[in-house]
């Protein structure tokens, strides 16, 4: 029965985090990326810093470890995802899920710059391959790298690259406060950081901002995507790790992109597909090893 609830949890989670992409894009026509990115942070702090007020006893950060993870945590993994927002004025909502299959192959990258891990050649071949991947689905045009779609799609991987640096910071950091006040507090960072952002370019809402779809998306955004997706997040990775974690960067394509065509009218091209293929195989070879663990192959599998 656990293991029932389990999965049902992680194609929920995966459901949410995967109406997200084509939710944003919707919530675009009403507010400004950066304003409308602050907001949805902001009030999933308010959830999770009460949650976090109620169901744990140390909620308030002490200690530089918890500080830096949550400066960190603010900055890279929520802030950064500003860039997202900025992107989806332009991409479809299923080509940006797409580009997120990257955060695990980035976030091993990362991990060897800044926590001395290893990676073997075959690791090396399966992080070119989905480099590959993502190529196709960028698809820069050689004659013109500052066209408006090629930009939009390089933002969106900046997003990765960002997220990725920021969970391996949080590793770095080795918070000892629990996970839910960790994810508040750096949610509340990361939406003021946005609101400074949003300042700063001279965001200012319109009456389309309390529109009613667009309080709609809001809703849906920081409750649902964010705070409730957060708490089934931390339960799949507490219970099974993070490999098992990380795989829900593989669903969540489906679903945006399956809710984009339905819902949005929007269209994947066959190398955008071509594409997240390579790099779900990058992925394979770069944690072979952990997927040998996971199917109960125990024998000499090399560490990535």
């Amino acid at each position: 029965m656990s293991r029932v609830l389990d999965v049902s949890l992680f194609l929920v989670l995966a459901v949410l985090w995967g109406l997200s992409f084509p939710a944003i894009s919707v919530g675009l026509e009403y507010l400004p990326p950066l304003l409308f990115a602050a907001f949805r942070y902001d009030i999933a702090a308010v959830l999770l810093l009460a949650a976090a007020v109620v169901l744990t006893d140390d909620w308030r950060p002490t200690g530089r470890n918890n500080l830096v993870a949550i400066a960190g945590g603010g900055l890279f993994l929520v802030a950064g995802n500003g860039l997202l927002f900025i992107g989806q004025q332009t991409v479809p909502s299923g080509v940006a899920a797409i580009l997120q299959g990257l955060v695990p192959i980035i976030t091993a990258l990362w991990a060897i710059l800044l926590l001395g891990e290893r990676l073997s050649a075959v690791g090396a071949v399966g992080a070119a391959i989905g480099f590959l991947g993502i190529g196709l689905v960028v698809q820069p045009d050689p004659a013109n790298l500052l066209a408006g779609d090629t930009v939009a799609r390089l933002l969106v991987i900046g997003q990765v690259v960002s997220v990725a640096l920021g969970g391996v910071v949080v590793q770095r950091a080795a918070p000892t406060i629990e996970r839910v006040p960790l994810v508040g507090w750096s949610m509340l960072v990361g939406g003021l950081v946005l609101h400074a952002g949003s300042l700063l370019l001279g965001e200012l809402p319109t009456t389309d901002a309390v529109a009613p779809m667009a309080l709609v998306m809001l809703v849906y955004l920081g409750v649902f995507s964010t705070a409730i997706a957060f708490f089934i997040y931390f339960r799949i990775l507490e219970q099974h790790g993070a490999f098992e974690a990380a795989l829900v960067a593989y669903v969540v394509p489906i679903v945006a992109t399956v809710a984009g065509v339905f819902l949005l009218d929007e269209s994947i091209g066959a190398l955008t597909i071509a594409g997240f293929g390579l790099v779900a195989l990058g992925f394979v070879l770069l944690k072979r090893r952990a997927i040998a663990e996971a199917v109960g192959i125990t024998s000499s599998v090399s560490s990535p």
